[in-house]
C-alpha cells in the first residue's frame, strides 16, 4: 500500500493543488484524469519520486518498487535493444555480482577470527538469504516475451537502441518497466506510440498480470478496460471514484448537478441576509443581530462549483468542389528501401465519400503509402489522385510546416472564411488555446501545441479528401471529440491512419490492413475489425506465452 499524504504544490506563485490525501492499494487500476495543466502528471512524478512537493509525502513500503514511464523520454545510450531491455533486472545482477565479490573475499582472506571477517559472513548470509529466495526466472525468455508482445521482432534484439525511433524507444522503456513486475506502474500517456496491436498486449499485461497501475490518456477505450478507479484532479482538489472512466463521468455529472444545486441555495441565502443587514443595519434594536449575521457571512465558505467546459463546440468542413468517383487509386504498387520491402504489389481504388482505415503494426508502411499517394516518395507501380480531388493532409510532422513568425490566432485567421471567423477564439479553446495563448508566436509553442494548431488550420481548409496520419497523438479527450464529429460529418472521403480505437470506432466503413508486406482490404467496420482483430491478438499472445 502506497499513501499520498497531504501534498502539496505551488507553482509560479499560485498553488496548483493542496493538502491531497489518498491511497494506492495493491490491486488498483487508476486512471488519473483532469483537464490539461490541473497538474495530473505533476502528481504522477511526485508520486515517482522524480519531483518533491512543496508540502506533505510519499509513503511506501521499504522494498516497494515504483515504476515510472513518462511522456517523453531525454535519455540515449548505444546497447541493442535486448541488452538495454535486459537492464530491468539490473538489481538481480548487482546483487549476483556483490555476492561474488564477497565469496571471492572470503575464499581469500585468513583472518578468520577478525571482526571485519565476521562481518562480511554477516553481510554474505543476508544478501544470500534474499537471492536465493526469489523466483528463479529465465531471464532471456523474459525479455524475449516483452519485447515480442510490444512488437519488435527478433531481428531487432541486436539492433543499436540509437536506430529506433522515439516511439519504439518508449516500447523499450515499456518493456523494462513492466519486466521488473513493479508493485505500481505509473504511466504518463503510453498509448500515444504504439499499435493497436501492442495497445491490446499492453491491456492484456496490465489487465493480468500488473499489481497496481496509475495511467494518465486520453484513449477512452483504453483507460475504460483497464481501470477500476478514477481519481480526478481539479481546481486544485481530488475526487476518488471506485469506477472506470465512463461511470466516472455519470458520477461527476450528478455531483456536479448537486454542487451547482448547493450553490444556488447557498447564494439565496446570503442575498437574503445580505438584504436583511441593509435594511437594518440603522437599527439601534437590531445592532446585535446586524452583527452576527455580518459575523456568520464572513466565516461562510462558499460552495465551489467544479470547472467543465459545457461549449457544444461544433465544427464542420467549408465545402468544397466535388471530386471525381475515385479520388486514391493503386495498381502494382510496391515500394523497397534498399533490401528492405516495405509492401508489395498493391492494388485498391478508394470512392468518393468514402472513409477508410489503414491499420497495422509500426513499420508495416501506412506512412509510406501516404507518402506516395501524395507524392513525397518514389514507387514502383502506379499511384495517382482522382479528378478534382482537393487534399486535406495531416502528416505527423505537420507541425514543423507552420509559419513561426505568426501568432496562434494569425495562423487560423488567415485561412478561416465566412462565418467561421467570429468562432476563431471558440475553435481554438476547443483544441486547448484559451487566453493569452492565441496571443503566442508559433516559433514558442510546444510540439504538442503545434500538433493542435496544424489540426485547427486543416480543419477550416475547403477539401474533398482528407488524409490524415495518426491526428490525436497530442490531443485531449475533448479535443478528439471534437475532431471526430467534424470528420462524422465530413462529406467528402477519409483516409484514417490511428490506433486510438474509440477515436476510430464509427469512423470508418472499409479496412486496408497492412501485414506481412501485404495491403489487405477488409470490407467490413472499423468496429467488427477490431473485435475480430483482439480475439485473434490474444490467442496470439496466448501462445507467446
Amino acid at each position: 500500500m502506497i499513501s499520498v499524504d497531504a501534498i502539496g504544490v505551488d507553482f509560479s506563485g499560485q498553488t496548483l493543488f493542496s493538502d491531497i490525501s489518498f491511497v494506492i492499494n495493491d490491486n488498483d487500476k487508476i486512471a488519473l484524469m483532469g483537464k490539461n495543466g490541473a497538474g495530473k502528471s505533476t502528481m504522477m512524478k511526485i508520486i515517482a519520486g522524480v519531483q518533491k512537493p512543496n508540502r506533505g509525502h510519499i509513503r511506501s513500503p521499504k522494498d516497494a518498487v515504483i515504476a515510472y514511464l513518462p511522456q517523453h523520454l531525454l535519455t540515449e545510450d548505444n546497447c541493442t535493444v535486448f541488452e538495454e531491455t535486459m537492464k530491468a533486472f539490473h538489481q538481480y545482477f548487482k546483487m549476483k555480482e556483490e555476492m561474488d565479490r564477497l565469496n571471492k573475499e572470503l575464499e581469500t582472506r585468513t583472518d578468520y577470527d577478525s571482526e571485519s571477517y565476521m562481518a562480511i559472513i554477516e553481510k554474505a548470509s543476508d544478501l544470500g538469504e534474499k537471492f536465493y529466495s526469489m523466483e528463479e526466472v529465465n531471464y532471456d525468455a523474459e525479455v524475449e516475451k516483452g519485447l515480442l508482445g510490444l512488437g519488435f521482432r527478433r531481428t531487432d534484439f541486436k539492433r543499436l537502441t540509437s536506430e529506433f525511433s522515439g516511439g519504439w524507444r518508449m516500447r523499450i522503456e515499456l518493456a523494462k518497466i513492466l519486466l521488473q513486475k513493479p508493485d505500481l506502474i505509473l504511466l504518463d500517456e503510453p498509448t500515444n506510440h504504439i499499435d493497436i496491436e501492442s495497445v491490446i498486449w499492453l491491456e492484456d499485461f496490465l489487465i493480468n498480470k500488473a499489481k497496481a497501475v496509475m495511467v494518465i490518456s486520453h484513449d477512452k477505450a483504453f483507460i475504460d478496460n483497464i481501470t477500476n478507479r478514477t481519481i480526478e484532479v481539479t481546481m486544485g482538489r481530488i475526487y476518488d471514484y471506485k469506477a472506470n472512466y465512463t461511470h466516472y463521468l455519470q458520477l461527476r455529472e450528478d455531483r456536479r448537478a448537486h454542487q451547482i444545486k448547493a450553490f444556488k441555495e447557498q447564494q439565496k441565502f446570503i442575498a437574503d441576509n445580505k438584504a436583511f443587514i441593509e435594511r437594518f443595519k440603522g437599527t439601534y434594536s437590531k445592532t446585535n443581530q446586524v452583527t452576527s449575521v455580518e459575523r456568520m457571512l464572513e466565516k461562510l465558505q462558499i460552495i465551489e462549483v467544479d470547472e467543465v467546459d459545457n461549449s457544444a463546440l461544433k465544427l464542420r468542413f467549408p465545402p468544397s468542389i466535388r471530386s471525381g468517383d475515385y479520388p486514391v487509386t493503386a495498381t502494382e504498387l510496391s515500394k523497397s528501401y534498399g533490401d528492405h520491402v516495405v509492401f508489395k504489389n498493391a492494388n485498391f481504388s478508394i470512392a468518393r465519400g468514402e472513409k477508410v482505415s489503414f491499420v497495422g503494426r509500426n513499420g508495416e508502411g501506412k506512412s509510406t503509402i501516404i507518402k506516395a499517394i501524395m507524392g513525397e516518395i518514389d514507387f514502383e507501380g502506379k499511384c495517382a489522385l482522382g479528378h478534382n480531388a482537393k487534399v486535406g493532409y495531416f502528416a505527423q510532422n505537420q507541425a514543423s510546416l507552420l509559419d513561426n513568425s505568426l501568432t496562434v490566432f494569425q495562423t487560423v485567421d488567415e485561412v478561416a472564411e465566412g462565418d467561421v471567423r467570429s468562432q476563431i477564439k471558440n475553435i481554438l479553446g476547443g483544441f486547448m488555446f484559451s487566453g493569452d495563448d492565441i496571443d503566442k508566436k508559433v516559433s514558442v509553442l510546444s510540439g504538442g501545441e503545434k500538433t493542435r494548431l496544424a489540426m485547427v488550420k486543416l480543419l477550416l481548409e475547403p477539401v474533398n479528401l482528407l488524409i490524415l496520419d495518426e491526428p490525436t497523438n497530442h490531443l485531449d479527450i475533448k479535443s478528439k471529440d471534437v475532431l471526430k464529429e467534424a470528420l462524422l460529418a465530413f462529406d467528402g472521403t477519409l483516409i484514417l491512419v490511428s490506433h486510438d480505437r474509440d477515436f476510430l470506432q464509427g469512423l470508418s466503413q472499409k479496412v486496408f490492413e497492412f501485414k506481412d508486406k501485404r495491403v489487405i482490404e477488409h470490407f467490413e467496420t472499423i468496429d467488427d475489425f477490431l473485435v475480430r482483430n483482439r480475439i485473434e491478438n490474444l490467442k496470439q499472445i496466448d501462445l507467446k506465452n
